[in-house]
Parts: C-alpha cells; sequence; structure tokens
C-alpha cells in the first residue's frame, strides 16, 4: 500500500512523510489485541466481580456489566492512545495511531473513535469492511474521528 501521510514527529518542526498502515498488519494487531484484552478484562473485571460476589453474594446486571467493560476497556484504550499512540499490539505491530494532521489524537478523538470502534466491530463488522472501499483504506471509525493508523519506521525504537 502506497498511501502516505504527513506526520510531525519530533523536535523538529518540519513534517515527515509516513505510510499509512496496511489492511492486514491492522487486522493483525487488532486479533492480537483481543488476546490482551482478555487479561484486562480478567483483572479488572472478573476479579472484582468474583470478590464482590463471594463476599456480598451479590451480581450487577447485564447492563451494569456492559457499561463498566466498556468503560474499563475506554480507559485502556485512551490511556494507551494519548500516552504515545501505541497499545501494546499496536507497538508489537509497528503501528500508532494519529489524527489527520499526524500529531497525537486528542481526548476527544480518542473517545469518539473509541465510541465508533463498537458497532464498527460488533455489526457484523461492517466498519472494518468499510476499508476495502475506502480511498485510503482506513476502517469507518477512523474515517469518522478523523484518525489514521499508521506505520513506524523499521528503525523507529519504541
Amino acid at each position: 500500500m502506497s498511501s502516505q501521510a504527513t506526520a510531525s514527529g519530533g523536535p523538529s518542526a518540519r513534517p515527515q512523510t509516513v505510510e499509512l498502515a496496511g489492511l492486514r498488519r491492522r487486522l493483525a494487531s487488532m486479533l492480537y489485541e483481543s488476546l490482551l484484552l482478555l487479561g484486562v478484562l480478567a483483572l479488572t473485571f472478573m476479579v472484582p466481580l468474583l470478590i464482590l460476589g463471594i463476599g456480598t453474594d451479590y451480581t450487577p446486571g447485564g447492563g451494569v456489566l456492559w457499561i463498566y467493560i466498556f468503560a474499563v476497556l475506554g480507559m485502556y484504550f485512551l490511556w494507551y492512545w494519548r500516552r504515545g499512540g501505541q497499545t501494546l499490539a499496536m507497538q508489537t505491530w509497528k503501528l500508532r495511531i494519529v489524527n489527520s494532521d499526524g500529531k497525537p489524537v486528542s481526548l476527544r478523538q480518542g473517545w469518539i473513535r473509541y465510541a465508533l470502534a463498537w458497532p464498527s466491530v460488533l455489526l457484523f463488522g461492517v466498519g472494518l469492511v468499510w476499508a476495502l472501499i475506502d480511498k485510503d483504506r482506513q476502517f469507518l471509525h477512523d474515517r469518522l474521528a478523523g484518525t489514521r493508523i499508521v506505520l513506524l519506521p523499521a528503525s523507529t525504537l519504541i
């Protein structure tokens, strides 16, 4: 894929050209991310709820649990995206999330992207399939949030 984007990285004010990440690499990163999220959910979801259930014999309702999952995963993604533009899986696959100007995503953009990614994936992957017809091969939630995933140069240390 030869799509290019402009990114400003580091101390120099001169923008550099970066390559937009390919679809296969982004999908592989998503698959790896889903495995990592099992650990995140086990730590922040199952353990506290098991303690709560055993200690008080109480289990929150399904709606509350979904809101909790949404909030926990949202904090995970936003923390990583705002802290360096990369989750653990993105670091492995040498990907970074940036805005359309190549700068770090704002908190607002990050929340918009995160919220839109849920229906993008859960509605039969319609937002992912969108990348097949998008001119830059971007996912629908990236297009709507004004973000993009770029491929880091091979020499970039994380």
